[in-house]
């Protein structure tokens, strides 16, 4: 066991235009010694809002979501990086967590959450999406972030361990929003299908997308998140369907 009371950590956050999440997120960072935000040209109150709130700004061009969180942080002060996104904050049980390591001193190389996600106003519980654990508590010596395009993750050299307190996501407030969001993301993920060069036949077309709504809605039990769990489910089937479209049309 590696004891270290003087633990700190800098936590990061990658942000483009995200005045209605920013405040959220670092209000819950009361765990951590730095915060840093890592901005990508917002035209909106995003920087005004951090900087009041006594975050450090830093200006970089955004080259993919990877990189730019790779980036953060080589930027911060601390060797311990708590990462969320703009969209996330920490409760009030996994800030409690993270004080207890801080504490004690951490045991592992890198920590994961559980990840609770709020949509069209509902916290889901089930179609796939909790407890959805990811890596957001890691020391930069021993990991980074790694993905060329869409779903990025933290790779981790050592041990890992685990909290059990949620990290609160809070998704889209409406169908619309998601709509808007689901088309950036499919430009990505066609765009990492092209790079990994898979050929994409009639079967991904065809056959994925009604998988993915009966895994979602059945399999997952997503009809045990009512209206919401079914809108997850159809949304899901959607992305698979215009993530290959776009990709049969780039390749």
């Amino acid at each position: 066991m590696r004891v270290n009371s003087a633990m700190k950590i800098s936590a990061t956050i990658i942000t483009y235009n995200e005045e209605r999440n920013i405040a959220r997120a670092i209000e819950s960072l009361r765990c951590s010694d730095e915060i840093l935000v890592v901005d990508s040209g917002s035209t909106d109150r995003t920087i005004e809002i951090a900087e009041k709130l006594g975050a450090r700004i830093v200006d970089h061009p955004f080259k993919g979501y990877a990189e730019q969180k790779n980036y953060a942080a080589e930027q911060a002060e601390n060797d311990w990086i708590l990462s969320i996104d703009a969209d996330e904050s920490l409760s009030e049980g996994l800030e409690g967590e993270i004080l207890q390591v801080k504490k004690n001193g951490p045991e592992y190389d890198a920590y994961t959450m559980p990840r609770l996600a709020q949509y069209l106003g509902r916290w889901i519980l089930h179609s796939g999406w909790h407890p959805d654990r990811k890596v957001r508590l890691y020391d930069r010596r021993r990991a980074r972030w790694a993905g060329e395009f869409v779903h990025e993750s933290v790779q981790v050299d050592g041990r890992v361990g685990h909290f059990r307190s949620n990290l609160l996501h809070f998704t889209c407030d409406s169908l619309s929003e998601h709509l808007r969001t689901m088309d950036r993301y499919t430009t990505l993920a066609a765009e990492q299908v092209v790079s990994q060069g898979g050929k994409i036949g009639w079967s991904k077309l065809l056959l994925d997308p009604p998988w993915t709504f009966f895994k979602t809605y059945v399999v997952d039990r997503g009809f045990l998140d009512g209206a919401e769990g079914l809108a997850i489910a159809y949304m899901a089937a959607i992305y698979n369907f215009l993530k290959y479209a776009k990709a049969r049309f780039m390749s």
